[in-house]
């Protein structure tokens, strides 16, 4: 063996060294995710040596498996798990499939699987200063001033990822600095690069369409320009020779003050084909987001711009261009109809983004399980007409990762549901829970929960006797039963029957229904979205109104262009509705709201209980945080009732 390889060898045998005493560590601090594997070092692995023998020789309770790198299988990471316990074989093409199937028979599968998208990728919002946009969970775990990366933390943040099929990584925050393109960003990537390309992961980074100007080397951006091709041709062959399987460029343009293609009078296709071009030679992709707030449609309704903005350049892409759209036209609300967009560019490759971050969903700071919003999206938006998908993360350096113990859920649900789209979220709550908390065998073993037992006995005391502890088979049910309901609770709370956009200013979490600043553009203000006044409440998006509903194809277009049978929970989205409307329900429509928002309050106090369930089940440290978290929600879901309420009430209030 070679000095160099030795010295690999060295370094990983540390990384690994370090690893095992994060995940093995006793602290219940939320940091080892789902990943709770005892490290047992029992099965005999033999076959391809790789990441998928080495986490199977540490945590595999069975006897034997052999790994076999089959080159007849498809080459899409899929696997084939066979055998049984005792003797297993793992089978794929791919390293990286294998890897998936290690993981796949710890959690207990067998039979085979193949990943739905070839695109699983996590969107980073990370800035290069180590702050993260909607940052909820801390610090970067990529990025701080000093320039310097925490192998280990990396290591275990690609073993998270690797166990749940996500197989790529853009490492930066879309609006994103030009310094993300000099040699000593472009060298960091590539020691990131490192560390996640065994874990089957490749990297990505934004990009600042006007680098070549910011960056004081050109005059100009214009994607017309043959200097300005030139340097992004020079720029990407420089990464390729730093990081040979380097994955492509994500681009936020002509948004929200980002420079773009616009400047220079020229389109979207023109901007993304320069990048796609320079990209081509080397196998990478450009993902060219429709996110075009204020591009050059002054007055126009919001939700209708995506669409506006792209379908004149239907066909005109690059093949290696990917458009990748959020999966409501406006800004990842509580609850949203699904873009349009999806059906209108059919011959143009397309991404969905989801955001796991909860930004508009409570900031991290509620239990808001995701995956009941994205199985609603997937009813909608067939997976066919989709090249992959992508989820925008914010996971950072406290300890728990996600800033709340459940927002894990969300990385974990993304990730099963990239993998397989047909998945329910019933099925992934299973999965995640039984894996971050333990079933029942392994809690009745626990000696962890017997003292947990003696502590809830202590602390309820003489009233022990009116206390029955709940069956865990009970409480675990009731756990699913929480987060399958979270997300319905949380639009109760906060906009139900189609309300939207109507947070405080800035920060988009609490309420703030009169929001109006007269020297903002009057679609930055919540009072645009909801147009209540004394006649009723929603906004006008029919053919009558703004025209939204014609960019949805049929029967989707007549279905909410009618008041009468526009699903409810699309109603105020679409449509302008007299305080007096008489609901499903028989309730009028102001009857309606109020219920619902004091609905929402009242799940909310049902978690709670739920929760209270749940403590002999569940370690000390976890449980109270969670519990805080909880406690809060439940402040924070009656200051939007309280606030909501009063405020819509005034206008049906007679004189």
């Amino acid at each position: 063996m070679s000095y160099k390889n030795n010295n690999t060898m060295k370094r990983l045998f540390f990384i690994m060294i370090g690893l095992l005493t994060i995940l093995c560590t006793k602290a219940e601090d939320g940091s080892r995710l789902w990943l709770r594997y005892d490290t047992l070092r029992t099965a005999q692995v033999t076959g391809t040596e790789g990441k998928a023998s080495e986490v199977l020789k540490l945590y595999y309770d069975g006897k034997q498996v052999t790994l076999n790198l089959d080159a007849t299988m498809a080459a899409n990471d899929g696997y084939t798990i066979s055998g049984d316990k005792e003797k297993a074989t793992i089978s794929a093409r791919t390293e990286a499939g294998l890897l998936y199937g290690a993981f796949a028979l710890l959690r207990g599968e067998s039979g085979s699987s193949t990943p739905y998208f070839g695109l699983r990728l996590l969107n980073h919002w990370d800035n290069l200063d180590g702050s993260i946009e909607r940052g909820y969970a801390g610090e970067s775990i990529f990025w701080n001033d000093r320039l310097e990366i925490n192998p280990q933390l990396i290591e275990m943040y690609a073993m998270a990822n690797a166990s749940i099929g996500i197989n790529g990584t853009v490492l930066n925050n879309v609006n994103a600095s030009p310094k993300m393109l000099t040699a000593v960003y472009i060298n960091k990537v590539k020691e990131i690069a490192d560390i996640l390309r065994p874990w089957g992961i490749r990297v990505y980074i934004s990009v600042n369409f006007g680098s070549p100007k910011a960056l004081g080397d050109l005059d100009t951006a214009d994607p017309l320009n043959k200097k300005v091709r030139r340097w992004w041709k020079r720029k990407v062959d420089e990464i390729y020779r730093t990081i040979p399987d380097f994955g492509g460029f994500l681009v936020k343009a002509n948004s929200e003050g980002q420079p773009g293609p616009f400047d220079y009078d020229r389109t979207h296709a023109d901007g993304a084909n320069m990048l796609a071009d320079a990209l081509k030679p080397h196998g990478g992709i450009v993902m060219w987001r429709s996110f075009v707030y204020g591009a050059k449609h002054k007055g126009e309704d919001r939700v209708m711009q995506a669409v506006a903005e792209f379908k004149p350049h239907e066909g005109e892409f690059r093949d290696n261009v990917i458009l990748q759209s959020k999966n409501g036209p406006l800004d990842f609300q509580p609850r949203e109809p699904y873009a349009p967009i999806f059906d209108q560019m059919k011959n143009t490759q397309q991404m969905a983004e989801l955001q796991i971050t909860q930004e508009y969903l409570g900031h991290s700071q509620q239990l808001v399980f995701l995956a009941p919003m994205w199985e609603e999206f997937f009813s909608f938006v067939s997976p066919s007409k989709l090249k992959g998908i992508a989820g925008v993360a914010n996971i950072g350096l406290d300890t728990n990762w996600c800033g709340h113990h459940f927002a894990q859920a969300n990385w974990y649900a993304f990730g099963r549901l990239a993998w397989n789209p047909q998945l329910t979220s019933k099925e992934i709550a299973d999965e995640w829970l039984k894996q971050s908390f333990g079933n029942e065998e392994q809690r009745v073993k626990s000696e962890e929960v017997k003292g947990n037992e003696r502590r809830f006995r202590k602390e309820n005391g003489s009233q022990q006797r009116r206390i029955r502890r709940t069956p865990f088979k009970d409480v675990y049910a009731s756990l699913i039963d929480m987060m399958l309901r979270s997300r319905e609770a949380c639009v109760d709370y906060m906009m139900p029957i189609g309300l939207h956009h109507i947070f405080k200013f800035d920060h988009h979490y609490g309420p703030q229904p009169d929001g109006f600043i007269a020297s903002y553009p009057l679609e930055w203000c919540p009072v645009y979205y909801h147009q209540a006044d004394k006649n009723g409440v929603g906004f006008d998006r029919t053919s009558r109104g703004s025209g939204a509903t014609l960019q949805y194809p049929e029967p989707y277009r007549t279905l909410y262009d009618n008041l009468a049978t526009c699903p409810e929970e699309y109603l105020l989205w679409f449509h302008h509705v007299p305080w007096d409307y008489k609901m499903k329900s028989s309730r009028t429509l102001i009857e309606e709201m109020n219920f619902r928002y004091q609905r929402g309050v009242n799940e909310v106090i049902d978690f709670i209980a739920t929760w209270q369930q749940a403590k002999p089940y569940i370690d000390a440290q976890r449980w109270q945080e969670v519990n805080d978290r909880l406690t809060t929600q439940l402040v924070d879901a009656r200051e939007w009732q309280q606030v909501c309420t009063k405020y819509f009430g005034s206008f049906t209030q007679t004189k």
